[in-house]
């Protein structure tokens, strides 16, 4: 067996002969960039032989394709700075902006403490002759009074010795149930435990894994962790990993992965916290479909193809411990709602999270990603879809893309006279690749100071030296090699900006559409809520030049940040809010917007910058018409 050595983190492993280097990277708990899902076709899980021998494919520009590379004798493997993964980037506060909606609708968090697991602190008679029911029965005589007391069998185990030892006191961990009128017994603890109730809210997106822990009497956030969901590695977004999860134990590959981070950040929780495990009473997670039925070892492979159906929409209450999770056996999960195959409980629990179903405004709430997934609506009706923006916003499918990790450009400004650009990274350090926001500042800039037409291609007849021709066709240098930490020049190409066209496009056809479906238009809007940490970094006015996001008065935009997460506090804090989910998910009429011959009229008129029908995007046009493009 062919030992592999990893730099620079010096993880070793052995592993069957024949097996390729990304497979023995994902073993070893390496990051190698493979947005394709190891098929082959996105060039981008570069790596370079140090030592050893091996056969494979080799890259154009240097280096060898992970997915392809199977190695001959024992190898030492460096991996290149772009696939490092960097989690300072993930606790970067966000931008002020990205906290208005909390500020002005901030009546969403301020809820009523009703958590879903509420705990009593009772005092029991000590048995006698005259009093001899047994342990369990004397815990109903004094819980039963006011509702049905149902009673987890694992309790029954711990229950006598919990008595005794706390002399007759004794806390009681009280479940809401599906009936109002009864509750499950799921926990008993010696002596006052009352204070020692916590949940841990979690967001598992497709990128990235956000976490908070709670204090459930006082709703304080006691600590706050997050990652990058290590599925990454087995494809930039769903639609690889789901391919992934057909393979031999694919889908438990995929389960381990993200229950193995979430036991970290939960343990990380803790441990600043200061409080033990045993104090956490349940967890809530807000999840897209695909996310969801990975958590829980669903099968996937009838949400992939027509008719898109899931295994569930709804689930039920998950001992922790049952799907692998290091946790205390009492401890419950509680998952949002879905609507659809592409339209999850993240959407539902953003929703709930900012408050939408409470309000009679027409808003348009977007949350921009892979999957791009939108809901129109107020208090009375939503209407929901699912755009299919590709990975495009997150670095996918674009030559020096990467997610928004140190070392990424996240702003571009292009000079209206030289055409020379001033880049930002995250961090401040040497640039490496360009992240989504910086994608979109540096297209919008390009655009508005002509270096590109309508139609996504470099003009020719400027004197602009960075403009040239490349392997990928035509292209503009954004840093050159010397100034960057790979090496070799940072370039946005033409076919990068025909995929950023797509992506953005796919998104405005959503709103188009959906808005068409319910007989309304982009006037009619009263309002538009960003949700998620990417739209927290997104200028809007780039945004609306490329086309992205309606042409709209500024004043009816608001940043929601990570609404999600908001959601799954909403509803660890408040059972109401947890019910609340569930209605606001039966409540959304889906569109599916893959079978709709107006998504795609919209979608090819979408694909200019920032629109064939410039009317639609009134400043951009006065900008343009002014000669005022920058």
């Amino acid at each position: 067996m062919p030992k592999v050595t990893f730099l620079p983190s010096e993880k070793s492993i052995e592993f069957e002969d024949q097996e390729n280097l990304l497979k023995a990277a994902m073993d070893a708990g390496v990051h190698i960039n493979a947005s394709c899902g190891g098929a082959g076709v996105c060039n981008k899980c570069r790596i370079f032989i140090e030592q050893g021998q091996v056969q494979g494919e080799e890259l154009p520009d240097g280096g060898w394709k992970a997915c392809r590379t199977i190695p001959l004798t024992d190898i030492v493997v460096r991996v290149p700075v772009e696939s490092e993964m960097d989690r300072k980037a993930l606790a970067r506060p966000l931008a002020a902006k990205a906290v208005s909606w909390i500020k002005i609708h901030g009546e969403t968090l301020r809820l009523r403490s009703e958590p879903v697991i509420t705990k009593e602190l009772i005092d029991l008679p000590e048995p006698s002759v005259h009093d001899n029911i047994s342990d369990l029965g004397r815990i109903r005589r004094e819980l039963g009074q006011a509702f049905h007391l149902d009673v987890d069998s694992q309790v029954l185990y711990k229950l006598p010795y919990a008595l005794r030892q706390g002399n007759w006191q004794v806390t009681a961990s009280l479940m809401e149930t599906a009936r109002a009128d009864h509750k499950r017994l799921v926990r008993v603890q010696p002596g006052d435990q009352v204070m020692g109730n916590c949940a841990v809210c979690v967001d598992i997106g497709t990128t990235t894994v956000s976490a908070q822990l709670v204090s459930l009497k006082g709703q304080e956030i006691l600590a706050e962790s997050s990652n990058y969901n290590p599925q990454v590695s087995f494809g930039e977004d769903v639609i690889s990993r789901m391919e992934f999860s057909r393979k031999v134990d694919g889908l438990e590959i995929l389960k381990g992965k993200i229950i193995k981070c979430l036991n970290q950040l939960i343990h990380e929780l803790t441990d600043k916290a200061d409080i033990a495990v045993e104090d956490i009473s349940l967890i809530s997670i807000a999840a897209n479909t695909v996310m969801t039925h990975f958590l829980l070892g669903l099968e996937t492979k009838f949400l992939r193809a027509q008719p898109y159906i899931p295994v569930a929409n709804q689930f039920p209450p998950v001992r922790a411990r049952e799907i692998g999770m290091d946790m205390p056996e009492h401890v419950r999960i509680f998952l949002a709602p879905c609507v659809a195959s592409y339209v999850g409980g993240d959407i539902v629990a953003g929703v709930v999270g900012v408050g939408l179903n409470h309000h009679p405004e027409l808003t348009l709430f977007i949350d921009i990603g892979t999957n791009g997934e939108i809901v129109l609506g107020n208090q009375d009706w939503m209407a929901c879809a699912a755009c299919s923006a590709g990975p495009a916003f997150e670095g996918g499918g674009i030559k020096f893309g990467m997610r928004a990790t140190v070392g990424a450009i996240e702003v571009v400004h292009i000079h209206p006279v030289t055409f020379e650009p001033m880049a930002l990274t995250i961090g401040g350090k040497k640039a490496k690749g360009i992240c989504g926001s910086g994608i979109i500042s540096l297209l919008a800039g390009l655009f508005m100071t002509g270096v590109l037409d309508r139609q996504g291609k470099f003009r020719r007849d400027l004197d602009i030296q960075r403009v040239r021709p490349g392997t990928d066709g035509w292209e503009y240098v954004v840093v050159e090699k010397e100034a960057t930490s790979i090496g070799q020049d940072i370039v946005f190409t033409e076919a990068d900006v025909e995929n950023l066209i797509r992506a953005k496009g796919a998104m405005f056809a959503g709103y188009l559409t959906l808005l068409e479906s319910v007989g309304m238009a982009v006037e009619d809007l009263e309002r538009i809520i960003l949700a998620g940490n990417f739209g927290s970094y997104l200028d809007l006015d780039q945004a609306i030049i490329i086309g992205l996001l309606p042409d709209i008065p500024r004043d009816k935009f608001f940043f929601a940040g990570n609404s999600s997460l908001t959601g799954a506090r909403a509803a660890a804090i408040s059972w109401p809010k947890f019910q609340e989910m569930k209605q606001v998910g039966q409540m959304m009429t889906h569109f599916d917007l893959s079978d709709n011959p107006r998504f795609m009229d919209h979608y090819v008129s979408c694909l200019f910058l920032p629109h064939t029908d410039l009317s639609l995007f009134p400043t951009v046009k006065e900008a343009l018409e002014s000669g005022n493009r920058n």
